[in-house]
């Protein structure tokens, strides 16, 4: 038994509980734990890759010190999450065409990490609204990249590891991630409050880059079996939505639910408005992110295997609760937000509740179909929430002109109805037959 072995045995497959399916061939079952480790690995580039380029955070911050409008700045979440899931339901059928859909993956990674570059040489060499129109430009083709990378992973994960492990490689991926973000906003806090200019974005955005051309490689080791390429058209998936109940049921959830991302930016907006621009602010953002991001990650991962609705539910609460209190906040203790610490600990509150959504929703909606279905279920839920996250986000900027306290309120809102209806679905981790 190799290390890799010995290691997946100890720390994942801790229980008999996730047999293999009978229909997995034993030379699948030996590579689970070098597919796992791979996995993980991979996604655990893309997600340091994702935490240096954020836009709730880093890109934010980027827009104010280039001087682009408010209201570009304020489209850089919705655009960046609606663009990656928008037109999956129609990138479904590419995906499928591939007889390894790894080879997907690292096409759709590759191309990320040309549109972080791209964006790196915007923050050297442009200002004001060019800079927002670009930025948004290759933050769209970033997105589109990341559809065909999203397709991808779901496949190849259902595919390669068996139910109740899912939660966990996604899991100790945020949290490997988590600690290497936690270490550079903390190197960050350090530089001093005049360090991190245009070069200092563009440097962060190039290490970015150079992540995902990373994963890529990486990724193409993975042991995967070949997969029948007879995808359905669009028109057929779409109807999905409309005849199965629970793929319906579950979509709607997931869209309530995406009020953890939509808030992030509005935190971060609070935080320059009574704290200033500096850069330690950033960082601690960051470390906040980071943090929440290494103690979450595990810890949803396996809660996730036994029940992701559960972890979806925790999620929804949290940033409910949280949207609420600093809603509250803005109109009535504006003095408590001033304190140096109060934003970032918020950020830090929200990150962990958005890590519930994402982990509990990513492992439903695996668990939840099999083959070429569960291809077909990724794409339409996405590109549905796609279409809502634009229309939402949109709104919600526009609220944000008249009202920073009643768009935190709305999102809170939404994230208490997700979470009562994320309650109501029905379980989906069970055996593999």
């Amino acid at each position: 038994m190799g290390m890799a072995e010995r290691i997946y045995r100890t720390v994942v497959a801790t229980d008999q509980s996730a047999r293999p399916s009978s229909k997995t061939d034993d030379a699948q079952r030996r590579a689970e734990p070098r597919n796992f480790f791979l996995f993980v690995g991979s996604h655990f580039l893309t997600k340091l890759g994702d935490a240096l380029s954020n836009p709730k955070t880093t890109l934010t911050w980027l827009a104010g010190t280039l001087g682009v409008p408010g209201w570009m700045t304020a489209l850089l979440v919705p655009l960046r999450e609606s663009g990656s899931m928008l037109l999956q339901i129609g990138l479904a059928g590419s995906v499928q065409r591939f007889a390894h859909r790894k080879w997907a993956w690292s096409l759709g990674s590759l191309l990320q990490a040309a549109s972080m570059f791209g964006m790196a040489l915007c923050a050297l060499f442009l200002r004001g609204r060019t800079a927002g129109l670009v930025l948004l430009g290759l933050l769209a083709l970033f997105a589109l990249s990341r559809s065909l990378s999203s397709v991808a992973s779901k496949d190849v994960l259902g595919r390669t590891l068996p139910k109740q492990r899912r939660g966990r490689a996604t899991g100790w991926a945020a949290s490997a991630a988590g600690v290497a973000t936690l270490g550079i906003g903390a190197g960050a806090m350090l530089l001093g409050p005049d360090t991190l200019n245009a070069t200092g974005y563009a440097a962060l955005l190039t290490g970015a880059g150079v992540l995902w051309l990373l994963a890529a490689l990486l990724f193409t080791a993975v042991r995967e079996p070949r997969a029948k390429s007879d995808g359905e058209d669009s028109q057929t998936r779409l109807r999905m939505l409309f005849r199965d109940a629970q793929l319906r049921h579950f979509v709607i959830a997931r869209a309530l639910l995406m009020c953890t991302s939509l808030s992030a930016p509005y935190y971060v907006m609070l935080a320059q408005h009574h704290l200033g621009h500096s850069p330690r602010l950033l960082a601690a953002f960051i470390v906040a992110e980071g943090l929440a991001s290494m103690l979450g990650g595990p810890v949803w991962g396996r809660l996730a295997d036994r029940s992701s609705r559960q972890v979806m539910v925790i999620g929804g609460l949290g940033g409910a609760g949280l949207g609420a209190t600093l809603a509250a906040a803005s109109l009535w203790w504006n003095g408590l937000l001033a304190l140096a610490w109060v934003m970032p600990l918020m950020f830090f509150a929200l990150s962990l509740a958005h890590q519930a959504v994402r982990t509990g929703r990513k492992t439903y909606v695996v668990d939840m179909a099999e083959g070429d279905q569960r291809t077909n279920y990724v794409a339409v839920s996405n590109s549905a929430i796609g279409v809502l996250l634009l229309t939402v986000g949109g709104a919600m900027a526009a609220l944000s002109a008249w009202s920073l306290a009643a768009v935190l309120a709305a999102l809170a809102l939404m994230g208490l109805c997700g979470a009562v209806l994320s309650l109501r679905l029905p379980e989906v981790e069970t055996e593999d037959t």
